[in-house]
């Protein structure tokens, strides 16, 4: 039995908070096709970020609005995650991921201006974050089955940060130590809007 069934809530206290082990290793993949556990958590992931979007939810259960989540944020070794967000031209995006790796990636590069934020850190972290404008990921859908998505601009951004979550990699180690709104010079960069 899973840690997490769909009809579980995911709540903020479920959410491992930066400075625990598991948020600072490379996760171990999925073994496909993935087991129903697998998809119990991944659906329970998904579901969360919902909730969080939901104001009365959210309101009611005390949640964080989130954009994604990787399942060792949730304490699962598992390279996994899950996305639920509106774009900049106001799409809607819903992703559940297995074993996601960007495979290529634009040499231009963006970055959010209000900077980014995680549901694992829990205070206020400023900087930018550079990302890649695009990339490919290839990775598999809840049922196993092998997907190649482009993603470019906001999509891309949280898919890089979650994909590096799955690395042990927190956005804000990608932030310039010495001056964090400091912009790498030898790489076109620009505002994500």
């Amino acid at each position: 039995m899973g840690k997490f069934h769909s009809d579980d809530m995911i709540t903020m206290k479920d959410i491992v908070r930066e400075g625990h082990d598991i948020l600072g290793k490379v996760t171990a993949d999925v073994s496909l096709p993935p087991s129903e556990e697998d998809k119990e958590e991944l659906l329970a992931m998904l579901q969360f970020l919902k909730n969080s979007q939901d104001p009365e939810t959210a309101k009611t259960y005390g949640l964080r609005p989130g954009v994604g989540l990787s399942a060792n944020q949730i304490g699962l070794d598992k390279r996994m995650f899950a996305a639920y967000f509106t774009d900049e031209k106001n799409r809607q995006h819903e992703y559940m991921l297995l074993n996601p790796k960007i495979v290529s990636h634009s040499v231009k590069m963006i970055y959010l201006p209000e900077g980014e934020g995680c549901l694992s850190v829990d205070r206020d972290v400023k900087g930018y974050v550079p990302r890649y404008e695009r990339i490919k990921v290839k990775a598999c859908d809840i049922t196993g089955k092998e997907a190649v998505l482009r993603l470019k601009g906001y999509a891309a951004i949280v898919a890089q940060h979650e994909i590096d979550h799955l690395n042990g990699i927190m956005f804000y180690d990608r932030i310039n130590s010495k001056n964090p709104f400091k912009l790498p010079e030898d790489v076109e960069i620009e505002s994500a809007w």
